[in-house]
């Protein structure tokens, strides 16, 4: 462990992390292992994966609540919030939070400082929903990169009730370059927050992913019609949040093999292939790929996979991270094989808060929590914070 953390901090100027990285690894190396990610120091490759738990309220001003819920899950090498909305329009989940007013700033001020008391490491993850929105939440017509809806037999859950989704409306260019800068602005917000660094939501049908998919985004102007135009929204996010944060310390999300909120596009590999490419060259922090089909699998293609990710990042020094579905035997293979430096653990994470110690000492796992305490709204700590950690012997 301790040679592996040296190489990830002492490699040759210019040279990839990745390319020593690979060539020394060792089966020994696991998800336990530290990890360096940038100049920051990870004690283990275990990640809490962003997971929407409502348990916020209407003013999306984060709570004791929520402080609790994180610190117990601090030994995890990296905490990764749940989505949070960068501004009014991108909200689109019921008592979920945001980071653009100073009330959620402070609010996310305590979290970050009671996490960094234990240790911990913690990043937000910057989220608009785009068409998965609806006009109760903010007073407007969702944005899309193009006016395709969602399915007419679903329904879309707002404080007043289950209602259908709306036909989304195309964004302007003056709409996009205002959506980059909220984004730049709630990374500023983190920044002011005490985060350690910020993950880019770009996955799940959510608005970045809206303009990545053509079963969505049906553009002919410089934000679609190829692959390099469909990016381009994505790199000016990254672009704006690498001004804000130092490059190392931005990750983004991205689920090319899900149908999550009405996706999955034929072209998804070409898709998927260039903007992560593109994102390698940046030389960002992390790059995560839902690379389990837990969610649902498209069937357009070979699914993307982990080792798909590390070749097209093999001469960059963008870290890859996997996550949807995973064991510590699945996550210790990922890692040992050199496919993977972290994995971000989601359903295990909502009932061991000590995931960490019950993977270093074998010790067996809770029972899940049942699916109705996971996201949905005025549930409160059951199911949140109530279960329990192992009782140590």
């Amino acid at each position: 462990q301790d040679s592996q953390k040296k190489k990830t901090t002492t490699q040759p100027q210019g040279t990839p992390i990745h390319s020593l990285f690979k060539k020394k690894m060792s089966s020994s190396l696991g998800v336990l292992s530290p990890f360096a990610l940038g100049r920051m120091e990870l004690k283990n490759r275990v990640v809490l994966s962003p997971l929407t738990r409502a348990r916020c309220n209407e003013e999306g001003i984060p709570n004791k609540l929520m402080l609790e819920y994180y610190v117990q899950r601090s030994s995890a090498g990296l905490l990764i919030t749940e989505g949070t909305h960068v501004c009014n329009l991108a909200k689109g989940w019921v008592d979920a939070p945001g980071i653009y007013t100073k009330e959620q700033v402070e609010g996310w001020k305590s979290i970050t400082k009671a996490v960094h008391a234990t240790g911990g490491k913690i990043f937000c993850q910057l989220w608009h929903q785009g068409r998965q929105s609806h006009s109760d939440y903010h007073g407007h017509t969702p944005v899309s990169s193009s006016p395709t809806p969602l399915p007419k037999d679903k329904v879309f859950h707002t404080r007043s009730g289950d209602k259908p989704y709306e036909v989304p409306h195309a964004m302007t260019i003056s709409e996009i370059e205002q959506t980059v800068h909220d984004f730049a602005k709630a990374a500023a917000n983190a920044k002011e927050a005490g985060f350690d660094g910020v993950e880019i939501h770009s996955a799940n049908g959510y608005l970045l992913d809206q303009f990545l998919q053509s079963k969505v985004n049906k553009r002919t102007d410089a934000y679609g019609g190829s692959v390099e135009n469909a990016s381009r929204i994505v790199l000016e996010v990254v672009e704006a949040i690498c001004g804000v944060f130092p490059k190392e310390q931005v990750g983004i999300r991205f689920s090319p093999n899900g149908v999550f909120g009405d996706v999955g596009s034929p072209e998804f590999r070409e898709q998927f292939t260039h903007v992560i490419k593109a994102l390698g060259e940046k030389n960002i922090g992390y790059i995560c790929i839902l690379d389990g089909l837990g969610f649902g699998f498209h069937n357009m293609g070979e699914p993307f996979t982990l080792a798909d990710c590390r070749q097209l990042l093999k001469d960059s020094t963008t870290a890859v991270m996997g996550n949807c579905g995973h064991t510590k035997e699945s996550a210790d293979e990922a890692v040992s094989s050199g496919n993977a430096d972290m994995i971000a653990f989601g359903r295990l994470y909502i009932s061991n808060p000590d995931l960490v110690e019950r993977f270093q000492n074998n010790w067996e796992l809770n029972f899940p929590v049942e699916r109705e305490f996971w996201s949905k709204p005025h549930k409160g700590a059951e199911g949140y914070t109530t279960p329990k950690a192992h009782p140590v012997k």
